[in-house]
């Protein structure tokens, strides 16, 4: 299922990736390419089957049929949605940091420069607060500065203004850096003004494209609820289709 790309600007693209548990369908004929320095971004509903193909892009999952296509060489860096650390474990952000490989203090202090949190170096992992613990996380993702970047729900437990700055630096990271970024969210909100492609996924994807900042967009409504509001970036779209209550697609005359 893995090779090397064939599209030599793509870092990894899926096709045609099809995926089942029990026999319930979650991922049906999926889709995906990620360019150096572009940010993608998947949104749906919980159960939407984000992770699931997080986890086959990273390689941690089989998908039942389709392809994998990979640049050769390519570094991936993984943050996960969250991290569960023992209060009483010994373990400070320098030596957490270093256990995804020797990394000397150059190369940890600029990691930590970068994402703002130095001072954090020598601080016990479990007393540092949600939004630190987040950027800590990206932290060791980063360190080994890879070309394709996988952050899963990366503002989990950040407060608003955390998570404009979290995302801003996301941005600046990919831009700086040339990486690309496969983000999930569960939302629209302020991640869509730091990302190039929205993908909307519902165990198939519903439709694609690049966000626009407008408001109170009636698709964003329908998929959301009412949350939208004044200078939220929110996705574009429309939707040729509706789900039933059983998840079953109901297609429109006009598609």
């Amino acid at each position: 299922m893995h090779s090397t790309s064939p599209n030599n600007s793509a870092l990894i693209s899926a096709k045609s990736i099809y995926k089942s548990f029990s026999g319930h369908r979650v991922l049906e004929d999926i889709k995906l390419s990620i360019e150096p320095g572009q940010i993608v971004t998947l949104i749906g509903p919980n159960g939407a089957g984000k992770t699931t193909l997080v986890r086959i892009v990273l390689g941690l999952l089989q998908a039942d049929s389709g392809e994998i296509f990979r640049q050769a060489s390519l570094q991936i860096g993984y943050m996960p949605q969250k991290m569960h650390v023992e209060s009483t474990m010994p373990l400070n952000v320098f030596r957490f940091l270093q256990l995804s490989g020797k990394h000397d203090d150059a190369m940890v202090d600029e990691t930590l420069t970068l994402l703002r949190i130095l001072h954090l170096k020598r601080r016990q992992l479990a007393a540092v607060s949600g939004g630190e613990l987040q950027r800590v996380l990206l932290a060791r993702a980063l360190i080994r500065k890879p070309g394709l970047l996988i952050l899963d729900e990366p503002a989990q437990g950040v407060d608003l203004a955390g998570q404009a700055e979290l995302y801003a630096l996301i941005s600046e990271i990919s831009s700086n850096q040339g990486c690309g970024v496969l983000m999930i969210s569960h939302d629209l909100h302020l991640v869509m003004s730091a990302t190039d492609e929205v993908i909307c996924l519902n165990q198939h994807i519903c439709c694609h494209g690049k966000p626009e900042h407008v408001s109170n967009h009636p698709a964003y409504l329908d998929l959301f609820g009412a949350r939208a509001s004044q200078d939220i970036a929110v996705y574009t779209h429309h939707h040729n289709h509706r789900h039933d209550l059983t998840g079953k697609i109901t297609h429109s005359h006009d598609d």
